[in-house]
């Protein structure tokens, strides 16, 4: 009888479980609709600046990306990315007063649109980007990263992501996960002034190998990282409000997809199972996050009186109270960037089965 009892007891609970898997599943479907809706509510507020998307082939790799006051940061990021093999490039600017849009738009492979709406009613952009790539991205590798964001990735230095992208798909893999690794100088982050059209790693090549934090999102199942110099320099007594440095930048894009928070997870809630739970290594990257050079004192100051980012910007008032005195982020810990090799040895990327 206790047997039987203790069986029957299993049993409704593995029917519960379903019951409550098939209802979450249902309320993530839901939210995609909602968020797709929004999305095309949104477009209304984008103005074109220069539309060249008849030009884009159908394999061509496309890049997504919003910005504001950028404009000393968008020679060298364009050459970064079309070095790395990026075909067109897909930016909403918003509201810039420092002649970026401009530029932009007189780029051959590059198409522009333009908003002074709110970012942080847009979810902080993802709506404008969600209608640009459900209206030219389909069935396209597409990366989505912020402009001081550089995508590194296994044999990047030898091979275009073309080349990757080209394995993933044999491979049937939709989606390419990479953790942001923030970069800083050695000395305070106003000792070197950044020129146009330079690397910013000139300036700023140290990063945290370690110091890092993993735990997984049970509604979206991708994995949550925190840590790095914004934990322990700005976040230290509260290191759970750290940023986020987990996303997946890198996706072969459908209609059907959104991202959920910038690019931290996305749905369907599948494309967010970028790294192996149990054993193994799945082929990852890394985006080498250039926020720490001296340009950052007057964006988190722009951004504070904007009031656009997330949680009040809660983040931005952390830099901007750790930044009064210039602090020197590097520590005796602090590694210098090499190359992708060495950051797969710090376990922080992976080549995975790709070779």
């Amino acid at each position: 009888m206790v047997l039987t009892a203790f069986a029957y007891h299993k049993d409704e609970t593995i029917k519960n479980e379903a019951r409550l898997s098939v209802l979450s599943s249902y309320r993530l479907r839901l939210k995609r609709k909602r968020y797709k809706l929004r999305a095309r509510r949104k477009s209304r507020e984008l103005r074109n600046l220069a539309n060249r998307t008849s030009e884009i082939r159908p394999n061509d790799i496309l890049l997504f990306c919003t910005l504001r006051n950028e404009d000393v940061r968008l020679p060298y990021f364009l050459r970064y990315y079309r070095d790395l093999g990026v075909d067109h490039f897909l930016f909403v600017d918003n509201g810039s007063d420092d002649g970026g849009a401009e530029y932009l738009a007189n780029q051959p492979d590059v198409s522009v649109w333009s908003t002074k709406a709110s970012y942080k009613k847009s979810r902080f952009g993802i709506d404008w980007l969600t209608y640009l790539q459900m209206r030219y991205a389909e069935d396209h590798w597409t990366l989505t990263v912020d402009v001081d964001e550089f995508f590194i990735f296994p044999f990047c230095d030898t091979r275009p992501v073309r080349a990757l992208t080209d394995w993933l798909d044999s491979s049937n893999i939709r989606s390419f996960g990479a953790m942001m690794l923030d970069m800083y100088p050695k000395g305070k982050v106003t000792d070197k002034p950044y020129q146009r059209d330079t690397n910013p790693l000139d300036i700023a090549p140290w990063f945290d190998a370690g110091n890092y934090t993993i735990s997984r999102n049970g509604q979206y199942r991708n994995l949550w990282i925190q840590g790095g110099p914004r934990a322990r320099a700005f976040f230290a007594d509260n290191p759970r409000q750290a940023p986020a440095l987990n996303k997946v930048p890198l996706v072969k894009w459908s209609s059907d997809y959104t991202y959920v928070s910038s690019t931290h997870m996305l749905l369907p809630r599948g494309l967010n199972l970028v790294y192996d739970e149990w054993g193994g290594e799945k082929a990852s990257g890394v985006l080498l996050h250039m926020k720490f050079i001296d340009t950052v004192g007057a964006k988190a100051a722009e951004e504070l009186a904007r009031g656009e980012h997330y949680a009040n910007s809660a983040e931005y008032k952390a830099y901007a109270e750790g930044l009064k005195d210039s602090p020197d982020l590097w520590c005796k810990w602090s590694e210098k960037y090499i190359n992708w090799r060495q950051l797969e040895i710090l376990g922080i990327m992976s080549k995975g089965n790709w070779a």
